[in-house]
């Protein structure tokens, strides 16, 4: 038994699952997840010193890489400083303001402490300003854990097969109705439905957390126009597409130019932090400005602050200019081998996120994605896993690729990609049973396996 396992099977005595966050566990995959020491740049290295290539980047957050050096002396002086203060520090204001200079149409921002209290707050700046309770989300959008927001979620919901999540009233989700995303058609007849009662639209306007499932042509723009003329809001969850997709993020990349925007992850630099953006005229109805309260100890905490402005220091032109030449490369080899090994699935990216489906040719929406394979992604996970290259652990997840990535990884990762292919197009056409995951075996390519530390 190696370290790690002996270290997660103490973590399942004293932790649900033995973890801190479901998506981390190997539920949807099988198998046991590694115990992670440390990161250095794009690899993770577990306590029994394997080294795996990182596409899970803390779930996008880590755009530099793990342990960046001008991140890491960033908060070193900032922990140096003092923790946490409970009052205002020049940091919050500065943050503030890149992200207002990065984001067309953003004029004010409230630093919150993650991403669903970015969400939670962001809607209910957007009843308070309406004076409306309905809310619309999209089957397969997950927009954190409150309560009314948990419902036809993805994410670590559709990983695990939950039917959304008991513990949460009917009557906190009466208000939340849900449509089809990129099915605008199915967004108006919600407001027929429910005339003068609906004050927001909340979307991913790239779908991340059902895999990366591109909006269709003229899908947000109708969203835009149609929140509009209905008066609600249209809220843009950029949690995890927020100056990764591209400078200003996926509302700056796409031209759509939502009331609220979400915030989240890179902001941090891979600490914990949220935030919710607005025009100046909508920011003003929040406390202590105006009467929606919100209010949070640890928001806008400096060392968060200061992870975030060092992070968003490293993502000029020329860094949005590699990842996209990283993310292409990767894309185009990941396709080429599943066309090569004549395996069904397909390659959706948008910027450095990307999600091979496997067993489905498209994908629209969340209907089109469950109907992939998640069983055999899960035995493709280990392939890779035994080959040094650690995916996120769920088949309705994006990768994400960072500045830290080069050439001669992707590379590794496209030929572990194209091994673990043909081993399950063996596996398929032998007797072994499927329910055994590939991480049983040894690896048989030492050279993608990585060295012990």
């Amino acid at each position: 038994m190696t370290l790690s396992s002996r270290q997660f099977a103490q973590a399942l005595q004293v932790m649900p699952g033995g973890v801190s966050s479901p998506v981390r566990s190997f539920k949807g995959v099988g198998g046991t997840p590694r115990v992670i020491a440390r990161g250095a740049g794009a690899e993770l290295i577990d306590v029994d010193g394997l080294r795996y290539i990182d596409y899970i980047g803390s779930w996008g957050a880590a755009i530099a890489g793990h342990a960046h050096g001008h991140v890491v002396e960033a908060v070193e002086r900032a922990v140096r400083d003092g923790l946490s203060f409970g009052t205002t520090t020049a940091g919050e204001a500065e943050l503030a303001q890149r992200i207002i200079d990065r984001v067309p149409g953003v004029e004010m921002v409230r630093l919150v402490n993650s991403g669903t209290e970015a969400v939670m707050s962001a809607v209910r700046l957007a009843r308070g300003a309406t004076g409306r309770s309905k809310v619309i989300k999209f089957e397969g959008g997950y927009h954190g854990h409150s309560d009314a927001l948990l419902v036809r979620a993805g994410s670590g919901v559709a990983t695990l097969a939950l039917p959304d999540s008991q513990g949460v009233p009917a009557s906190a989700i009466a208000d939340t109705l849900v449509a089809r995303y990129n099915d605008p058609a199915a967004v108006e007849a919600l407001f027929d439905q429910h005339p003068g009662a609906i004050a927001a639209v909340v979307v991913e306007p790239v779908a991340g957390n059902m895999g990366v499932v591109a909006p269709q042509p003229g899908f947000l723009q109708t969203l835009r126009e149609t929140t509009h003329r209905r008066g609600a809001l249209l809220i843009f969850d950029e949690v995890m597409t927020g100056f990764r997709v591209s400078r200003g993020g996926a509302s700056a990349l796409l031209g759509v130019v939502p009331d609220i925007w979400v915030f989240g992850k890179i902001i941090g630099g891979g600490l914990p932090i949220g935030a919710y953006a607005a025009s100046r005229r909508l920011m003003k109805l929040i406390a202590p400005a105006g009467p929606i309260y919100q209010a949070g100890t640890f928001s806008g905490n400096p060392i968060s602050v200061a992870g975030g402005l060092s992070t968003l220091d490293l993502l000029d032109d020329a860094a949005y200019l590699r990842l996209e030449s990283l993310s292409e490369r990767l894309h185009r080899g990941l396709a080429d081998a599943l066309r090569e090994i004549d395996t069904t699935g397909f390659v959706s990216r948008v910027g450095s996120m990307l999600t091979v489906f496997l067993g489905i040719q498209h994908a629209q929406n969340y209907d089109d994605v469950r109907a992939g394979s998640p069983d055999e992604f899960g035995r493709w996970f280990h392939g890779l896993l035994d080959r040094g290259v650690h995916l996120p652990p769920g088949a309705f997840e994006s990768w994400f690729v960072s500045l830290a990535h080069d050439e001669s990884m992707i590379d590794r990762t496209i030929a572990a990609a194209r091994e673990s292919l043909l081993e399950l197009r063996t596996t398929a056409t032998s007797a072994q049973p499927a329910s055994l995951p590939a991480s049983a075996r040894r690896c048989t390519s030492p050279q993608l396996q990585g060295p012990r530390l």
